[in-house]
């Protein structure tokens, strides 16, 4: 069983906040699989990653220390999220790269258009 159900961050701009994530999602082969008015969700089949206006009509605003992180299935895919991620106006977090959190690790950082620090990370070998 996974430990977390999904995900969730804020944004002030959901319009372009689908745009971004659209584009940066599919290099990892997710796709949007739901909308409302105030939500936009992604995942492979099921909702997992929220991007929502905040419930309590306040300004959305990044967590210190927050890091959403997303699986990759290869190192390619992760280099294609970076790329992605600064051509739909990301800023660069961490160029792609071994890591040493985990063996074999491979990621990259990137804050998305509200500032959130997104990574993509591929756990298998070169």
């Amino acid at each position: 069983m996974a430990i977390f159900t999904h995900i969730t961050v804020g944004t002030n701009d959901l319009e372009r906040a689908r745009a971004f994530y659209d584009q940066v999602l599919s290099a990892l082969a997710y796709q949007r699989v739901a909308d409302s008015e105030t939500a936009a969700i992604w995942g492979e089949s099921a909702p997992e990653f929220f991007v929502l206006k905040p419930a309590d009509g306040q300004p959305a605003s990044v967590g210190n220390g927050v890091t959403v992180s997303f699986a990759a299935p290869s190192r390619a895919a992760v280099d294609e999220f970076h790329k992605r991620a600064l051509a739909a106006g990301g800023q660069d977090a961490g160029a792609p790269g071994p890591r040493s959190f985990a063996p074999n690790a491979y990621a990259t950082y990137a804050r998305d258009l509200d500032g959130h620090k997104i990574v993509a990370v591929c756990l298998q070998p070169a």
